[in-house]
């Protein structure tokens, strides 16, 4: 995985990541800061690249791209540990690039000069009549200031901040002991320095840069953090102890599945920082320097644990992805700063909305599903949603006539035309999750019979998988399923079944063979819940309401002709309804109505003032919530494009389960000792909030429960070894 999404952002990251293989050797990483404070010797060959100007003009001698061109390179460079004033000489041209002041971005992409940015000084200047600046002071510490050529620096005068770029000639700038043994910083002093007005950079602020910086730093934290995460799971695929690889291992595998949900989430913002503007741009970058900086000082960390002793030593490359992800997050400023921007953007109603960029045609495509979606919106109730159901809208990925054998550009489409109107799709619940199963494995009389009530959300059903026994573990199912002349007794007990009581059909898995493995030896019927035999009893939740309920099977009769699939094969047919119950359950607050928004809506009926811990923790959940978003807007892209989410998904899914949680959390403590108040939703917000609290637990448990999901990651995006069988 990458911050580019499209093919040629992935060629450029190949391109970048071979020629940093061949051009940085493994031994310039033990140069110290002072003895590499000039160009290294690469340095002519990543100008001959291309990559110094990927985000300047052409008519300055740049590529005519932008900062997610930039933001590619870089990530690719950061995992390569690429030493030197690269960063600092991209960062600069982006700072001038944003004045008016272009003369110096030729010298820039061409690297007949390097740059650096101070991100905070204490230097003053008084004007000139000429309009130039006389500066003095101190700016520290400068990342690449003792190998600069050019200076970007913030000065207080008393029109406020504005920003100059001198020459380093004309400073005396000192080296100082950097942590990070692979980039110096230094400190920059300035006498009554004469600044003329051409070097004064009109039109540029602090926040600006700032914002830049947390973009572009941001992705050099992204690739420390990829290096991190590929390098200790490499590790912990080969590294033996008590007998079998570390990476199998619940302790090891989990941690470095959260590395990756970490990296993942802060890719995610740093992309979707790269392409907004306005306001937006401030809001979307305040909050990549709030994850990118933090993803990568964790997974540095969490991988040195993963290396142990080894990662420890100096030798070991580890320590240098952790002493550069520590001195990224000390340039940009504690994330807690960064949170307060966040925070205080949010609460002024700032907000990025995740807007899909369509390929060409689909115009053309998108008139003829809204003139479709208009003639189904002139009908009304259950009319409405036969229609939805006959034309295919309802899932429309599903090959006809069930669906459209609707390409994700379609699908896109529709979703957007169905918003735009006012057309609500059946509430099918389970259904959901019935249909795609029944789609492909069952035969045409089910099809036929049961696909288009459930479509129409007609038709209830539920789901009688787990056991008291058999929670995640679905394949140790024990309901008995005994051949009988023309169909199968089932006796036995399923539990935590989601709308039983109002069901009138139920998708169950039972054991036909006991003398086979427990992935085989199990078949999938549709059960009739209103039919002999069948008894439901509900099960009182913590919120004390009944949605769940345990359901008695006893020797109830399932005829043949409603086994889904083959006999024994059942496994197969359920792993189709996991993958679609783990989807439908990724996506929205649950209905639990827990989201972002409506926390936002709290917040402004509190009328008071936020503690900084409080929100802090606000903007924890802010940043999570726009992750999430991020991750979903890029598997879009992804399936537009042709290609598989991969990690994208998988993160997405487990973030998403514990979302709504945490922002409940977050509400019930910002309540006080209102949230004493019963879980109920008529007492406004105190008993909405705790009813929340309490219905959000579920969340990590049904559809597969968090530590499941981790081990789903930890196994198939990094490849680490599955879990031993039981008495293996």
């Amino acid at each position: 995985m990458a911050i580019g999404l499209s093919e040629e952002h992935e060629a450029l990251r190949e391109s970048v990541s071979g020629w940093a293989e061949r051009s940085i050797p493994a031994e310039l990483l033990r140069s110290s800061p002072e003895e590499s404070a000039g160009r290294p010797a690469f340095w002519s060959g990543l100008a001959e690249q291309g990559l110094l100007g990927l985000h300047l003009p052409e008519e300055s001698g740049g590529s005519g791209y932008g900062l997610l061109e930039a933001a590619v390179a870089i990530e690719a460079l950061a995992e390569r540990m690429a030493p030197g004033p690269y960063v600092p000489t991209v960062l600069a041209g982006a700072v001038v690039h944003a004045s008016k002041q272009h003369a110096l971005l030729p010298g820039l992409a061409d690297g007949t000069l390097t740059a650096a940015v101070a991100l905070g000084s204490a230097l003053t200047g008084a004007r000139s009549g000429d309009g130039s600046l006389v500066v003095s002071g101190t700016a520290e510490p400068v990342l690449g200031g003792a190998s600069a050529d050019i200076l970007v620096l913030p000065v207080t005068t008393d029109d406020g901040e504005e920003w100059v770029a001198v020459d380093a000639s004309a400073a005396t700038v000192t080296a100082l002991p950097s942590l990070d043994v692979t980039r110096a910083v230094a400190r920059v002093e300035l006498a009554a320095a004469a600044v003329p007005a051409e070097r004064v950079l009109d039109g540029v602020e602090g926040p600006d840069v700032l914002n830049l910086a947390a973009i572009l730093l941001g992705a050099e934290a992204v690739g420390l953090a990829s290096w991190c995460v590929r390098a200790a799971a490499d590790y912990a695929k080969v590294r033996e102890q008590f007998g079998r690889p570390i990476g199998q291992f619940q302790g090891i595998k989990h941690k470095l599945s959260r590395m990756l949900v970490a990296l993942e989430q802060a890719r995610a913002t740093v992309w979707d920082a790269t392409r907004a503007a306005g306001r937006e741009l401030e809001y979307a970058a305040a909050i990549a320097g709030v994850m990118a900086p933090d993803a990568a000082v964790r997974c540095a960390k969490d991988a040195i644990q993963t290396f142990g002793g080894i990662g420890y030593t100096f030798e070991h490359d580890a320590h240098l992805y952790y002493r550069r992800a520590l001195t990224l997050r000390a340039l940009l400023g504690p994330s807690a700063e960064w949170a307060a921007s966040v925070t205080a953007l949010a609460l002024q109603g700032v907000a990025r909305e995740m807007e899909v960029e369509l390929p060409e045609g689909a115009e053309e495509m998108r008139a003829g599903i809204a003139a479709e979606i208009a003639a189904i919106a002139e009908l009304a109730g259950q009319e409405q949603k036969r229609a939805l159901a006959a034309q295919g809208f309802v899932m429309p990925h599903l090959p006809k006539p069930w669906g459209r054998g609707a390409k994700p550009l379609e699908q896109v489409l529709i979703q957007q035309e169905l918003k735009a109107a006012r057309v609500k799709l059946p509430a099918m619940i389970i259904g959901a999750w019935v249909v795609p199963s029944i789609a492909t494995y069952g035969t045409r009389e089910q099809q036929e019979r049961f696909l288009p009530r459930t479509l129409s959300g007609e038709l209830i059903w539920c789901q009688l998988f787990s056991e008291p026994g058999a929670g995640s573990d679905l394949a140790n199912v024990q309901m008995k399923a005994e051949k009988v002349e023309g169909g199968w007794r089932l006796n036995g007990q399923k539990i935590w079944t989601s709308v039983a009581h109002v069901a009138e059909w139920g998708i169950c898995i039972a054991r036909t063979d006991p003398g086979k493995p427990k992935h085989d030896g199990i078949t999938y019927f549709l059960v009739d819940m209103k039919g002999e035999g069948v008894t439901v009893r509900p099960l009182t939740e913590m919120t004390g309401e009944n949605l769940f309920n345990e359901v008695f099977l006893d020797d109830v009769f399932v005829p043949d002709d409603l086994v889904v699939g083959a006999v024994d094969d059942g496994w197969r047919v359920a792993r189709n309804t996991l993958s679609n119950e783990r989807v439908s359950l990724s996506s929205g607050s649950g209905g639990t109505g827990a989201s972002v928004p409506d926390l936002l809506g709290l917040v402004s009926r509190l009328g008071r003032e936020l503690t900084p811990v409080e929100a802090a923790e606000l903007a924890g959940v802010i940043c999570e919530g726009h992750s999430i978003n991020a991750l979903s807007l890029r598997v879009t892209l992804k399936q537009l494009a042709g290609s598989e989410p991969g990690a994208d998904a998988s993160v997405r899914k487990l973030l998403s389960t514990s979302h709504a949680q945490h922002v409940s959390e977050a509400a019930v403590g910002l309540l006080g000792t209102r949230a004493t108040a019963a879980a109920d939703m008529k007492l406004g917000d105190p008993g909405y909030w705790n009813r929340a609290v309490l219905a959000t637990r579920a969340m990590t448990i049904y559809g597969g429960t968090t530590e499941v999901q981790l081990n789903i990651i930890g196994e198939r995006m990094l490849g680490l070894p599955r879990d031993p069988e039981p008495g293996r």
